[in-house]
């Protein structure tokens, strides 16, 4: 950059652009997403961005955003392309009158690239541990190298209760499959090196030990999203291939049938839009 330590500030976060680096700073308060407030900054180095770009954004704004390269930062590895615009922590959304000023910016970031393929290793660092948060069968807790799960009575299915509490060191663990508390069956499922066949381990995450879910006000993605990150960054330190997300092995046609009446209660009774029901319907039906 010109000047090293220039600081560009936007709606809910700063920027401040350093030799080697851009440091995010997210600002504090009841507008500011709360996956920003959980983030508190970020340093994305620029070996890490692999574009910048500059769009019209909403109600006389403008969006600069970092393109982070592929597989450069654990956040975005377990989101697994599942944040909400709005919850991008890569986009610095300001008044349409600094647009010059944002183009600037973009234009001196762009100078000073250096690649715009895929990484194999984290380049942006992982929220810290210890980290900690309840879902809806358990308390899920990761100190840095072994994650817990302490289930809850009133959650926890017979399955798991009769399991016991569970612990997992990242050494065992080959990745994370997060799915996002805001649709169905949001989930944070750790994926276990002694399964590596996908039939081994329980397609259902209530049904499984190394598995903790989700429900309305439990498990938040700004409380699960970086407990998710901060343990697939430590896999990928412990030097073992990290799989942010397994594809779900097929079900018995008699839990599908199950899940879809269940689907048609929670329909029924008015929690599960018309459109959440047939598209939630269509993806069982598809894994039979």
């Amino acid at each position: 950059m010109s000047r090293m330590g220039d600081v560009l500030a936007g709606f809910h976060a700063a920027w401040e652009f350093e030799s080697d680096s851009v440091l995010i700073r997210y600002e504090r308060g009841i507008r500011t997403p709360r996956l920003f407030q959980a983030l508190g900054e970020r340093r994305v180095p620029l070996e890490a961005i692999g574009g910048v770009t500059l769009t019209p954004g909403r109600r006389g704004t403008v969006v600069l955003r970092i393109e982070p390269r592929p597989g450069a930062d654990p956040l975005l590895e377990a989101a697994a392309g599942q944040l909400k615009e709005s919850g991008d922590p890569y986009r610095l959304v300001l008044p349409a009158e600094r647009e010059t000023l944002a183009e600037y910016y973009a234009d001196e970031l762009r100078a000073r690239l250096t690649g715009a393929g895929p990484v194999d290793e984290f380049l942006v660092g992982a929220p810290d541990v210890p980290l900690q948060f309840k879902a809806y069968d358990a308390k899920a807790s990761f100190d840095g190298s072994v994650v817990r799960f302490r289930w809850f009575w009133t959650g926890a299915s017979s399955t798991k209760w009769k399991a016991g509490d569970q612990s997992f060191p990242v050494a065992e663990l080959s990745g994370v499959e997060w799915r996002s508390p805001e649709v169905f069956e949001g989930h944070l499922r750790l994926l276990r090196r002694d399964f590596a066949d996908a039939d081994a381990q329980p397609a259902q995450a209530d049904l499984d030990p190394a598995a903790v879910v989700f429900g309305l006000g439990y498990g938040p993605v700004h409380e699960s999203l970086p407990f998710a990150a901060a343990v697939l960054s430590a896999v990928r330190s412990a030097g073992v291939a990290a799989v942010p997300a397994a594809a779900a092995p097929r079900r018995d046609p008699a839990d599908i049938a199950e899940r879809i009446r269940h689907l048609g209660e929670l329909h029924e009774a008015g929690l599960v839009t018309d459109e959440e029901f047939s598209s939630k319907k269509a993806e069982l039906l598809a894994e039979l």
